[in-house]
């Protein structure tokens, strides 16, 4: 058996007081035309203190009418978020009565705002997932939009970072019946932009595929840019894969990260929620094994399909790959993106699948434009992981395709906004 090495604890940042986790006496209220019930002093379940805050909405929402059911907080002292994220703990017990949940702070009773969406994706994707308290992390980056005195400008910086004395933590059901949530607290950390004032970038690259070595590599070692590979144990070798020494060269004389993404080919086809717990913890184990027999050092692994739900015995994946690395990556991207100190390191955020053949955010020239994500990285703060599979010389025919020359735009485009590029295990290190 191999000797695995001692596994990173990611760092916890600490919350500025005075912290609200909705103890007795706060003085937040419910409000909302889709508020079914409330409970501002719930004792049934909480994870702080003695008690939480809880809503339940009355299942009103459709597609075009999108009432809310709020706890909120109006007239309360002035804050100053400079250099500051939200960061929320909360449960939704069933994510499949939630379209999103907004979080607004703002001045006279939200006339004045700045909101952030948090999404709710598909069960195996999906930050926030049913019966379970997870924590969300919210940056000036992440902004879904301004109203009122508030702007943003064409490059999504917002027009103030201070003064903010109404906050509202807004759920919106999808119509399909009442939704409770719990509401545990709300807090004030220092964002990515302490740190990394320029924003920060993480570049990643998943299935071992050889053109990244050949054309990626090339084009990062101009700027000095380290970058992640999330490995494929069983492709190292085959014919368009990287080789083992290739692994090496990118380890010991580029500086990348060589990570996990599968021991085996099958368990990666198959996604680890396809499998059984034994079967997904014998893959991590002989993965984890692997990269130390081999000398490389990394403590950072990729989800394959980026799927972290529950294992077809019940068993949730993050709990079993968490017994052999540090953090996991998702392929989530909604509009949030991490921060260094993540509170949820084995469900990282990033922007997945990258390619010229691709539409929308994930598209290079959409991820460059005045406004993009590197942009919102760069100017509004925000850790934004980066995650490509393959960088060919060929016209791209499928969204698994970036084309070198795209890859080098991209390359130029962080280099030219002074943006940090670290490996993912650096950063949570």
């Amino acid at each position: 058996m191999p000797i695995i090495a001692p596994r990173q604890i990611p760092t916890w940042a600490p919350a500025e007081r005075p912290i609200e986790n909705f103890q007795e006496g706060h003085k937040w209220t419910a409000t909302g035309s889709n508020l079914g019930s409330s409970n501002l002093n719930d004792t049934s379940e909480f994870v702080r203190g003695t008690q939480c805050a809880s809503i339940t909405t009355a299942g009103n929402a459709t597609a075009t009418v999108q009432e809310q059911a709020n706890i909120q907080l109006l007239g309360g002292p002035a804050r100053d978020l400079n250099n500051r994220a939200i960061r929320l703990t909360f449960k939704v017990d069933d994510t499949s009565k939630l379209r999103w949940i907004n979080f607004y702070v703002g001045t006279s009773a939200f006339a004045n705002n700045f909101r952030w969406r948090i999404y709710t994706r598909q069960s195996t994707q999906n930050w926030v997932q049913s019966g379970e308290w997870v924590i969300v992390t919210l940056q000036w980056g992440d902004l879904s939009g301004a109203g009122g005195n508030y702007t943003l400008s064409a490059n999504r910086v917002p027009s103030t970072r201070s003064g903010f004395t109404d906050m509202r933590f807004s759920v919106i059901d999808a119509g399909t019946g009442p939704c409770h949530v719990k509401l545990q607290s709300v807090e004030f950390i220092a964002d990515t932009r302490v740190t990394y004032p320029n924003g920060l970038v993480s570049i990643t690259f998943d299935d071992s595929w050889s053109d990244v070595f050949d054309n990626a590599r090339p084009a990062m070692d101009t700027y000095g840019f380290r970058g992640t590979t999330y490995t494929i144990a069983e492709h190292i070798g085959k014919a368009g894969r990287y080789t083992l020494p290739q692994l090496k060269a990118a380890q010991n004389n580029s500086g990348w990260e060589v990570a996990g993404h599968s021991f085996k080919a099958a368990a990666h086809e198959k996604r680890y929620d396809g499998d059984t717990a034994e079967a997904v913890d014998a893959d991590a184990a002989g993965l984890r094994g692997w990269l130390v027999d081999n000398g490389f050092r990394s403590d950072s692994f990729a989800y394959p399909g980026g799927r972290f739900g529950k294992t077809t015995d019940g068993v949730p994946v993050e709990s079993i790959v968490a017994r052999y690395f540090s953090t996991g990556r998702s392929i989530i991207a909604e509009d949030n993106r991490e921060i260094p100190s993540a509170p949820m390191p084995h469900r990282l955020r990033s922007l997945t699948g990258i390619s010229s053949y691709s539409t929308g955010a994930a598209n290079p020239l959409t991820l460059t434009q005045p406004g993009g994500m590197l942009d919102r990285a760069q100017l509004a703060g925000g850790w934004l992981i980066l995650c490509f599979h393959r960088v060919v010389t060929t016209n791209p025919t499928d969204p698994a395709q970036c084309s070198k020359n795209d890859f080098e735009s991209i390359m130029k485009a962080i280099a030219n906004r002074g943006i940090p590029v670290l490996p993912v295990g650096e950063v949570m290190k």
